[in-house]
């Protein structure tokens, strides 16, 4: 054989094997506690689905590094009145089935998004009403002056009127009544990444979309996510090399990870707010043994439970000083104005907790559930015992009642609760996107819809409600520091801590961790 040809041989050889390392080289495998719970980007409005749904769906304006709007599917914009906005749309994108992104699209998603199965039809209904100028051009009329119109229009993602059309799924799936739609599993968007298969529970994977209109600045070709439940078992995965990123470890397990050559941590502190609710609509509790009443209608009694809670040796102990305790239900600072006032916490005093309690008739206490996911926020379900076992001193016998997150927000939807926990954020600091679905009453095009407890407060809603469409800054932001004053000052929640989270990954990973906790695959790198 001739040393040329021997050469070219060996050289394949050496290529052929070099393949499966390369592809291992480019494929990210990561985990955290949970798994998004469906793939329809307009069904749910949580986290860990909005952000995986993102990678394939986009939105007409982005976010960067520092949580900054630029471009994405709109490529500019411009108020022309008060309450009119017109949109110019990127040319050249098309979904990943081919289909040419256009303006009807736009129009189809976003009144798709204020269905009534929607959770985002808040952020929707919002934007007003989207109207078809040209095949490149929207122009959105809204009702009233939306002071953060580009935040909410950064909230929708877009999908294809054709290929909804297609499989039946031009409304979102209901996912509270447990509905199984085509968008339940499949995807269909114009982003960096296309789903290639989904297994609820076990495993979703991605390929990288060749066809993107955008650079991309990492060097992934494939993701494959595992949600992994137990603590311990992810942090093992990581240090043994079965995965390469945990979005979420175990505040326990950070020091341990920190000193593991192979291991680097990348703190960060995540925009949300962690809370407890009560029901404080009905005239029966449903999870309680008080019958003809209910506790939590009365000011004093939230306060009582307020004030029994030590959360500074929560943050000490079980958060490991991984958390951020504040008063203000909001899931960032700047959302208050870093107010000092605003975010002060009622003391931990249980005397007086006692105190209020028997004076509100209860020194006897009462037994109550508390409904608490089990992999949503970290240490949700540690949380919730915590609480039960601080209660118990006012002779309260709370009961917790934990659930992995699907079950959990599909029974949350339904009201179906005396008392919860709630974590709320996300890339929006301003206080709007927390007001109005959290601080409202239950109301119609979404308002008040994460308002679980059914507060029903005539005044903090018509604070909020001012706060929403008030142009002038200066008169906003009384607004809004009068509605959060009246909120604290009723007890309407029991605020809890902001997260924070430090991501962990393999020495070779190179990450972008931004502060509303999105972790973006295009950005990843991997050697």
């Amino acid at each position: 054989m001739p040393i040329l040809d021997r050469w070219l041989r060996a050289a394949a050889l050496v290529a052929a094997l070099a393949l499966p390392a390369l592809a291992c080289a480019q494929t990210l495998r990561w985990a955290s506690q949970g798994d998004p719970q469906t793939m329809d980007p307009h069904s749910q409005n949580e986290l860990l689905t909005n952000a995986m749904n993102g990678q394939v769906y986009e939105t007409l304006v982005q976010r960067d590094r520092k949580l900054r709007l630029v471009a994405g599917l709109a490529t500019a914009w411009e108020r022309v009145s008060p309450t009119r906005w017109r949109v110019k749309l990127r040319h050249g994108v098309r979904f990943h089935d081919g289909t040419v992104f256009t303006a009807d699209d736009v129009v189809f998603s976003v009144q798709r998004a204020k269905a009534p199965t929607s959770t985002i039809r808040v952020y929707a209904n919002a934007v007003g009403t989207p109207r078809k100028v040209d095949a490149h051009t929207v122009e959105f009329d809204l009702p009233a002056v939306n002071p953060i119109f580009l935040e909410h229009l950064g909230t929708l993602q877009i999908m294809s009127r054709a290929w909804c059309e297609k499989h039946d799924a031009t409304r979102p799936l209901d996912f509270a009544n447990r509905e199984e739609r085509h968008t339940a599993r499949h995807a269909n968007g114009t982003g960096p990444w296309q789903l290639v298969a989904r297994e609820p529970d076990v495993r979703t994977a991605y390929r990288r979309n060749p066809n993107w209109w955008g650079r991309f600045e990492g060097n992934l070709q494939e993701v494959i996510y595992t949600p992994i439940r137990s603590d311990a078992t992810r942090t093992a995965a990581l240090i043994s090399g079965e995965v390469d990123f945990v979005q979420d470890p175990a505040p326990q397990d950070l020091p341990r990870l920190r000193r593991h050559p192979e291991v680097k941590v990348i703190d960060g502190q995540e925009n949300r707010i962690v809370f407890i609710g009560m029901d404080q609509g009905r005239d029966e509790l449903l999870y309680s043994n008080v019958k003809g009443r209910n506790p939590f209608k009365d000011e004093r009694v939230r306060r009582a439970l307020y004030q029994a809670v030590d959360i500074e040796a929560m943050r000490a102990k079980l958060m490991r000083g991984q958390s951020l305790p504040t008063g203000a239900v909001m899931p960032s600072p700047l959302g208050v104005f870093e107010d000092p006032e605003l975010e002060r916490r009622l003391p931990f005093d249980l005397p007086e907790a006692k105190r209020l309690l028997a004076a509100a008739g209860w020194a006897q206490g009462f037994e109550v559930t508390l409904d608490c996911p089990n992999n949503r926020y970290i240490n949700d379900e540690e949380i919730c015992q915590a609480l039960a076992g601080m209660w118990a001193r006012l002779n309260l016998k709370v009961r917790v009642n934990a659930m992995p997150r699907a079950q959990y927000f599909a029974k949350m939807e339904k009201l179906d609760t005396s008392m919860y926990m709630l974590g709320w954020g996300g890339s929006i600091t301003d206080a709007e996107t927390t007001l109005t679905p959290i601080y409202r009453k239950r109301g119609a095009g979404g308002v008040g819809d994460y308002n679980w407890g059914q507060v029903a407060n005539d005044e903090l809603d018509r604070l909020a409600a001012a706060s929403s469409r008030e142009p002038d800054p200066a008169k906003r932001e009384q607004l809004i520091r009068a509605a959060v004053r009246e909120h604290n000052a009723r007890v309407h929640h029991i605020p809890l801590h902001r997260q924070v989270i430090p991501w962990a990954a393999r020495k070779g990973v190179e990450v972008v961790h931004r502060p509303d906790n999105w972790f973006e695959w295009q950005w990843v790198s991997k050697r």
